[in-house]
């Protein structure tokens, strides 16, 4: 357990949790980026969607290439009361589904 996770959690563990409570996947690629997995909502519009993502009433798990923009837009979505969490590389992120 690092350091990062003894302030914040374990994120794999909270990813699993959203999981199994029927999370949506949404990729804050571009659309030339995005190619498969999750819904795709563009980080540079996700502000424009938040009505439409709190319909779905699901947690959420972002993610992007690297994590970084997953990251922003995680922290958008908390900001407006959704349960988000930063779901990081898809690459990565793949691996744990």
């Amino acid at each position: 357990m690092g350091l990062l996770d003894v302030l914040f959690g374990n994120k794999n563990d909270k990813i699993k949790d959203l999981l199994t409570r029927d999370a949506i996947i949404i990729d804050v690629r571009t659309v030339n980026e995005y190619k498969q997995g999750a819904k795709n909502i563009p980080l540079q519009v996700i502000n424009g969607k938040i009505n439409d993502i709190k319909k779905l009433n699901k947690p959420i798990i972002t993610c992007c290439t690297s994590g970084m923009r997953s990251g922003s837009a995680a922290s958008i979505l908390k900001a407006q009361g959704i349960e988000a969490v930063n779901g990081g590389g898809w690459m990565s992120l793949s691996k744990k589904l």
